[in-house]
């Protein structure tokens, strides 16, 4: 036997049927999603990273599904607008046939904000999807800071970060939190130390510079698509990562050449043999200055 219900059974029907606050809160949400490869669930030789190797096409897919895996687990959170960096390489990996109708890519290079071209104050959260640690932490899966080959540190401030970090801090300039990542516990682990408790996807557990154990593609995108929900499900714990003033770059450089080259340039000092430094009005000018060092040649044609 059934006592009376405190409210009418009809209303109270109607209440459970509406949505959570937590949902409403997140209708219309504009999310920036910045996708490199090295932190893919299967990744972990150059074979998968450039066009010369034997398991690229492959690699391409994995990432494509990986992209996916966060669209769709976004767009559940209440998602609408949907931009997504091709931020790896040549910055042309991600196969746009297999993107969602309605995403937006960003895609090819030279661009001011590299990894993070079109990122702006409307949005409301970025993912860092296939990230990868620095090039002075001695774990990680194909650990380095924008170029494995040339550089040996990036620093901030005075600090060596990885480009988890650079990412989240040109996303603070304009009032974005980074609120997840995907990678190896390494990545994972040194992107926390200096972001906070950022939702991670740990997809493989590394052994050495080119090893590591993993679970299947299929798994890390659920993995993946678990993180961007509870992410975003806790969107207001987050606050952006902000580098406040100027903001001085040092770059160490495997040979010292190209640190005495760049001493040339207006407004570069030369830190020692192999280390040059660069001091910007703010972390979108060195942005453009790092552009530059990595992209610059002078047979480059149209």
């Amino acid at each position: 036997m059934f006592r009376s219900a405190p409210l009418p059974f009809v209303i109270l029907a109607a209440l459970l049927l509406l949505p959570s606050s937590a949902a409403w809160s997140q209708e219309g949400l504009k999310v920036y999603i910045s996708a490199d490869m090295e932190g893919l669930t299967a990744v972990v030789t150059g074979e998968q990273l450039g066009p010369d190797g034997f398991e690229y096409q492959k690699a391409r897919e994995w990432l494509t599904l990986e992209v996916n895996a966060a669209i769709e687990a976004a767009q559940a959170a209440g998602a609408t607008e949907i931009v997504v960096s091709d931020s790896h390489g040549n910055m042309q990996n991600i196969l746009p046939d297999l993107l969602p109708r309605g995403v937006k890519l960003v895609r090819s290079s030279p661009r001011p904000l590299s990894m993070m071209q079109g990122i702006d104050e409307s949005f409301d959260a970025v993912l860092l999807i296939g990230y990868h640690s620095s090039t002075t932490n001695p774990r990680g899966v194909r650990a380095h800071t924008f170029s494995s080959g040339t550089f040996t540190a990036v620093r901030l401030n005075g600090v060596a970060v990885p480009e988890a970090v650079f990412s989240a801090a040109i996303a603070g300039h304009f009032g974005v939190p980074v609120v997840m990542i995907s990678g190896d516990d390494a990545a994972v682990e040194e992107a926390r130390w200096h972001l906070g408790n950022l939702e991670g996807a740990v997809l493989k557990w590394t052994y050495g510079f080119h090893s590591a154990l993993m679970v299947t593609p299929q798994e890390g995108r659920e993995i993946i698509g678990q993180t961007v929900e509870a992410a975003l499900g806790r969107l207001d714990q987050f606050r952006p990562f902000r580098l406040e003033g100027a903001v001085r770059l040092e770059v160490s450089l495997k040979n010292y050449m190209a640190a005495e080259l760049l001493s040339y340039l207006p407004g570069v000092d030369r830190v020692d043999s192999h280390t040059i430094a660069f001091t910007g009005e703010d972390i979108l000018e060195v942005s453009r200055f790092l552009a530059f060092m990595t992209r610059y040649r002078p047979d480059i044609t149209p």
